[in-house]
Parts: C-alpha cells; structure tokens; sequence
C-alpha cells in the first residue's frame, strides 16, 4: 500500500502504536494503516530492549506503586490496578502466541522473579506492612516475605554476599514475575502488521504538521527523507513517546491546554560478565532515595535480550532538554506555550529538591554509581560493570485544579472530542500496560464499531477479560493467570 489516504496513521513504531496497528487490524483486517516512524527501523526509541528495565509492571515489587498511610497501613489500590492492566497484556500476547502471529514466548519474554529488598529497621517494617497487605489481596496471594538471611542467600546469593550481619534485612519475592523485551514485541509486531494487506511502514519520516481537513479527518504533513508528502487520516494516533507531546500541541484540540512535559534521562549499570550473571536470577527492587523521582526506583535486574543474559542496576537519573534520546536540545523550550507556561513554572518552582537531585545524580562519577550498586551488591567491583544509556522519559505537566502546575509520573492517553486523535503521555509503567491503554483508546475513539457483534467477539477472543474487571471479579483473574502463565512460559 502507498496511498495518502488512510483510515489511521500511527505516528512512531514503539510498543504503543504497533500494538494499537495490531488490535485494529485483527478487529478490521481491511482498514488500511499507515506507520510512520523518524528513525531507520522501528523500536529504537524508548521500546528498545536496553533503553528501559524490562520489568514487566505487575506491582510485585516496585515500592512506589504502594502508598504508606500515615498510621502505617498501606494502600495497594495502584498496585492492584497495574497488576490487572499488565495481566490484559498477557492475555494479548498469548492470542498472539497461540495463533502463530507472535514467535516463541523465550523470544521476547521470560521468567525472572520480582523480588523487594530494604535495609534498616525502618524499612523492614514498612515491607511487612506492605506485604501484610498485598498477600491478603488474591492478586498477589503467591507473595512472599521473609527476613530471614539464609532464605536471602537462596533468593539472591550476590546481594547477601559479605553483608554484614548487624542490619535489619528483609525481602519480598514471586516466582512467576517477568522480564520483557518490548523490542523484540514491537519489531515482531511491526513484521506482523507488514505482511498484511492495506498497511504501509515509512521509516525516516517525521511529522512536521497536522491539521483538521473538511472530512473531519486529519491533514498530516510528512518529512519523507528530505521529502514532503501529505497523508489524510480518519483517525490519529501520536505514540511517538516523548514526540508525542510537541505533536499534540501541534493538533491544537482543545484537550491539549495545559499539558507540558518535564524530560528525565536515564542511565544504568551494565555487567556481563558470566560468572556474576549466573549468580544473580531476580529484578530486585529497593527504595528511592529521599527526593528521587518514583522513576529511578533502584534495582538489579536480570535482563535476557536476544538469549543473552546480563544484569543491570540502577536507572541514574539526569536532566537534558531532549525529549527523545536521539531528539534536539531545543524541545524542551520549544513545548513552552502561552497555555502550559503557568502550569510549567508552578511545576519547577515547586520541584527544586527533584532537581537538586537529578544535579546531584549528573555530576556523578563512575565509582560514585558503583558505591550506589554495592548498597545492593556489596562486593561490587568498578571494573566489571560499564556505562550504558537509557531511554528518555518525559514526565507529564498538567493544570491542577488551581490552574497551576502537577508534575504527575505514569501514563496518560489524551483524545480528542470527536474521537479522530489520540496521543499518548508520560512513562512507568508504559509499555508494560500498552494493551490495556489502547483498549481504552478504542473504546473512546470506535466505539460504535466496538458495539459491533463481530469485534464485541473478536476483542473477547483476543483479551478473554474484556467487558470484565479482573479488580473485582479476582476468580477470573487467577484462572486467565494460569492460562497465560501456561502459554508464555512464565511458570516456575
């Protein structure tokens, strides 16, 4: 197909709009789509195997998906909405598995535990209280916990090496938690989306207008590799990650007022050094650092991309104006408008201690991050690890009900009145729930097609939950778990 009239131009080939290119056309193999995509090939970006954790965000073990109250009970309300909305992504995928549309599940997901581990009394006791409260829910019923130290050494023999014995310790752990390839996912997508009918891939191409044309559609004007080309699109969607923000403000619907972004680069700690590698099978959470941003939880992870085994710790956080990794220094300033400046300056008027910390965190040296690595894995040395680059994250900035400024850390789906745009915002969890967002995209974007007898059927068959709350009905929720845990290899 090389048309410039299409039905739905997805602008970037991430996670998001592979997915989202994917689930149309299962319900609609006739609607012709376009992909557009800056880079050489898609995935490069954010999805990219080594430009995030590859945790896949259930809430087993990310400390900042729980909220300590003030009489220390916890609240697990976020944890148990994530859990639930990663579970949609199982579900997807293995439809995908089973049909042959997606390859073998060790292609681009595996079984690595989730894991949480704190020190220091204080801690200890807010890990109890989290566990006391998670294991109760069904969700997370498989959760345990110990303090004990010889069970610490079978769970994760690096970190308990040489630690010393007069600290208060204590751990969380599931079997059955993930490490995902978003890459791998997206690339396979995008191969699978390509081998159908009425869908085109332009690689190199970028966005560089967009506007409402007669019909209600869109105009989109293109960079193809130094040429222009306009395509009209019925419908819109911006998952260009952190291109996504200045593309928005370029539509000028309504429902873009107000919106800013705060960019956050990313670094880790990468060793692939064999004899450290096989010792260590977890992503092991701990807590932030007083002032960090829920981002840069720390963490020492398994990673398995390609088939090739390696550990990862950190992310460090740093400050950059760039909204992608390979972006321009002027994006931040560019994104400033008369309607976001408020909200902006409110956001960084009141966020000094995040950014003394991401100061802080750039002016770091090599042995600096290692002293950080060796609170996690005490007999760290500099030389086996090295530096590796991140994905860029671009936190959301939205008008609070004053009409000033929230920083806000997740992700958030904007779509215009009628239903012809959509754009995707924020970071973690991201990818993690990218199946679950982009139903709802649909929902609000189709949905009178989504009232249709045959995609009502087809959207049950992908995502057998669908119409359901796996929050409420957690019966449905254990026994899809087994299915998908079943299909995808992720039992242990």
């Amino acid at each position: 197909m090389n048309s410039n009239s299409v039905d739905v131009l997805l602008v970037g080939g991430g996670a998001m709009s592979t997915t989202l290119g994917v689930l149309l056309k299962q319900l609609d193999p006739h609607m012709s789509i376009m992909m557009v995509e800056r880079l050489d090939s898609v995935a490069k970006e954010s999805t990219d195997g080594w430009n995030n954790a590859g945790t896949g965000h259930a809430a087993y073990c990310e400390l900042n998906y729980t909220l300590e109250n003030e009489d220390g009970t916890v609240n697990i309300d976020k944890a148990v909405n994530i859990n639930a909305a990663f579970e949609v992504s199982l579900q997807f995928w293995s439809y995908l598995v089973e049909q042959g549309l997606l390859p073998a599940p060790q292609e681009f997901i595996n079984r690595v535990p989730h894991q949480s581990f704190v020190w220091g009394e204080r801690n200890v006791k807010s890990l109890k209280a989290r566990y006391e409260a998670m294991s109760a829910h069904p969700a997370f019923k498989e959760m345990q916990y110990t303090e004990d130290r010889e069970q610490m050494v079978q769970w994760m023999p690096l970190i308990m090496q040489n630690r010393g014995t007069d600290e208060p310790l204590a751990a969380t752990r599931i079997e059955h938690g993930s490490d995902v390839n978003f890459g791998a996912i997206a690339r396979n997508m995008s191969k699978l989306l390509e081998s159908t009918d009425n869908f085109e891939l332009s690689l190199k191409s970028e966005v560089t207008d967009l506007e409402k044309n007669s019909e209600g559609g869109w105009k989109v004007t293109l960079d193809v590799n130094g040429k222009e080309r306009e395509v009209d699109a019925k419908f819109v969607f911006l998952g260009a990650g952190g291109g996504a923000l200045p593309l928005l403000q370029k539509s000028g619907i309504k429902e873009s007022d107000g919106y800013g972004g705060f960019p956050v680069s990313g670094q880790w700690l990468v060793c692939e050094k064999p004899e450290l590698v096989e010792q260590h099978f977890a992503k092991v959470y701990g807590a932030a650092p007083i002032g960090a941003p829920p981002m840069s939880v720390p963490h020492l992870d398994t990673r398995i991309i390609d088939g090739k085994k390696a550990i990862l710790f950190g992310p460090f956080a740093g400050f950059t104006t760039k909204f992608l990794k390979t972006g321009s220094f002027l994006d931040l300033p560019k994104s400033v408008r008369f309607n976001n400046i408020k909200p902006m300056l409110s956001v960084g008027k009141n966020n000094m201690d995040l950014t003394r910390y991401l100061i802080s965190e750039v002016m770091q040296s090599h042995k600096d991050r290692c002293d950080s690595l060796r609170q996690f894995f005490p007999d760290a040395k500099d030389e086996d690890w090295t530096l590796a680059y991140a994905g860029q994250r671009v936190q959301i900035i939205k008008k609070d009900e004053n009409g000033a400024g929230k920083l806000e850390f997740g992700t958030e789906a904007i779509t215009s009145e009628d239903g012809s745009l959509a754009a995707l915002l924020g970071a973690s969890p991201g990818a993690s729930t990218t199946v679950n967002t982009m139903i709802d995209i649909l929902e609000r974007c189709f949905p009178e097609r989504l009232n249709d007898g045959d995609w009502q059927a087809k959207m049950k068959e992908m995502v057998p939950s669908y119409g359901e709350s796996l929050i409420e009905n957690t019966d449905l929720l254990l026994s899809i778990r087994q299915r998908t845990l079943d299909t995808l290899k992720l039992k242990p």
